[in-house]
C-alpha cells in the first residue's frame, strides 16, 4: 500500500510540474494513463550521479499490452532509490503496471508503476467461486450471487455516496441490514429461521456501531490512525469527512460477516433441533440454542481479534523491538481504534447469540402452536 501511495503523489508532483511549470514556454501537455505491459529485456543495476544524489537506474525495454499502443515496443529507464519497500527491480519476462505520458504524434514516455497481479486475483477469485458451487451445489449459487450483491452495494452505493458527503454511519447500517436480508432470504429461504437470523444479526451489528461510537467518542479517536484515511483529505472532490464517522461505519461492515454467520447458525441449529424432536418448549429451544452458540462463540471472537492483530503484526514489533511501555502504546490512537474495533465487534457477535436464540423459539414455537389451534378447530 505505501508503495501504491508513493507512486500516486510521484505521478501527481510529476502532472502537476509539466502542466503547471512557471514559465508559459515550457508547457507540455499530455494524457495519462495505466496500461498493462510485458518485460523484454532488462539490465542489471546502474549507479547513476546527479548534482544532488546518486540513485541507481535500470534500462528496460517493455512491450506494451494493453489500450491504445498495445504491441507497441518502448525503452524506459526504470529509477530505484535503493530502498526496498519501493523500488521494482524487474527481469526478464516479468509483467508490470506502466503509466504512460501520451504526448500526442505517438510521443510517448512510460513509467513501471508496479507489478501486475490483476491476473493471479482473477484466477484466486475463480477458484474460490468454483469451489463454493462445487460444494455448496444449489445454496453455493446463491452464496456467489449474495457475494456479488455485496460487493456491489459497497462499489456502486457505499462508497459513491461516501463520496458524496452523505454520513457514513447510516448509510453503513442501511447497507448492512439490506446485505444481511437479501444473504439470508437467498441462503435460507424466507421462513421464521431467516426472519430470526435477519433480527439478531441487525442487532448485533447495530449494537457493536453504537459501542464503538459512545467508546470512540470517549477516548478521542480521530479516525486518522490509517495513511489512507489522511489522503482523504486531498482528494479532488474536496469533500471535508467526518474521520470519526468513516471509522465507525468501517467498524460496522467489518462486523457484518462474523456477526450474520452467527446468527445464521443460531437459528439453523435451532430449527433442526426443533424439527427432530417438536414437542421441545420455547425455554428448551432457547436453552439448546444458547449452548450452540457458546461453542460458536469461542472461536468466532478468536476470528476477529486475530483478523485484526493479524494486520498490525510489523506495528507491534515495531513495539517489541523498541520495548515501548505499555502504557504509551494502549494510548496511542491507532491501537486504540484497533482496541475498540475489535472488542466492539466481539460484543456484538456475543450479544447475537441470545437475541437470536429469544427469536428464533419463540416464531418457531408459535407458528407451531398456530398449527395446533387450527387442527383442534
Amino acid at each position: 500500500m505505501k508503495k501504491n501511495i508513493f507512486i500516486f503523489i510521484l505521478s501527481l508532483f510529476l502532472t502537476f510540474s509539466v502542466v503547471y511549470g512557471e514559465s508559459d514556454d515550457t508547457i507540455e501537455e499530455f494524457d495519462s494513463f495505466t496500461e498493462n505491459a510485458v518485460v523484454l529485456e532488462a539490465s542489471k543495476i546502474e549507479e547513476k550521479s546527479n548534482d544532488a544524489f546518486e540513485e541507481q537506474i535500470q534500462y528496460v525495454k517493455l512491450k506494451i499490452t494493453s489500450g491504445k499502443y498495445k504491441n507497441k515496443i518502448i525503452d524506459v529507464e526504470n529509477i530505484l532509490s535503493n530502498n526496498f519497500a519501493y523500488d521494482i527491480v524487474v527481469k526478464k519476462g516479468d509483467k508490470v503496471v506502466v503509466i504512460i505520458e501520451d504526448y500526442g504524434n505517438e510521443n510517448i514516455k512510460a513509467f513501471i508503476a508496479d507489478y501486475s497481479r490483476q491476473n493471479y486475483l482473477l484466477y484466486l477469485s475463480l477458484v474460490f467461486i468454483a469451489l463454493i458451487i462445487i460444494i455448496g451445489k444449489g445454496k453455493g449459487v446463491k452464496a456467489v450471487i449474495s457475494l456479488i450483491f455485496t460487493v456491489l452495494a459497497v462499489l456502486k452505493v457505499l462508497l459513491p455516496l461516501m463520496l458524496k458527503g452523505v454520513n457514513p454511519v447510516p448509510i453503513s447500517i442501511l447497507i448492512s441490514i439490506g446485505v444481511t436480508v437479501v444473504t439470508i432470504f437467498l441462503i435460507g429461504g424466507i421462513n421464521n429461521k431467516s426472519f430470526a437470523a435477519i433480527i439478531g444479526t441487525t442487532a448485533g451489528v447495530v449494537m457493536a456501531g453504537l459501542i464503538s461510537y459512545y467508546v470512540g467518542s470517549k477516548v478521542q479517536l480521530t479516525g486518522l490512525s490509517s495513511e489512507e484515511a489522511t489522503m482523504l483529505m486531498y482528494i479532488p472532490q474536496n469533500i471535508s469527512f467526518d474521520f470519526k464517522n468513516l471509522l465507525f461505519s468501517g467498524i460496522i461492515l467489518g462486523a457484518l460477516g462474523a456477526v450474520m454467520d452467527v446468527g445464521m447458525s443460531i437459528a439453523s441449529s435451532i430449527e433442526e433441533i426443533h424439527n427432530a424432536n417438536n414437542s421441545l418448549t420455547r425455554k428448551e429451544l432457547f436453552s439448546a440454542g444458547m449452548n450452540v452458540g457458546r461453542d460458536v462463540m469461542g472461536t468466532m471472537t478468536n476470528t476477529l481479534i486475530l483478523a485484526y492483530t493479524g494486520s498490525s503484526i510489523p506495528l507491534l514489533l515495531l513495539f517489541m523491538a523498541y520495548e515501548t511501555s505499555i502504557v504509551k502504546i494502549l494510548n496511542l490512537d491507532v491501537i486504540a481504534t484497533e482496541i475498540i474495533r475489535s472488542l466492539a465487534g466481539s460484543i456484538g457477535l456475543v450479544l447475537t447469540i441470545p437475541l437470536t436464540a429469544l427469536v428464533a423459539s419463540f416464531l418457531i414455537k408459535r407458528d407451531k402452536n398456530k398449527d395446533e389451534n387450527i387442527d383442534k378447530q
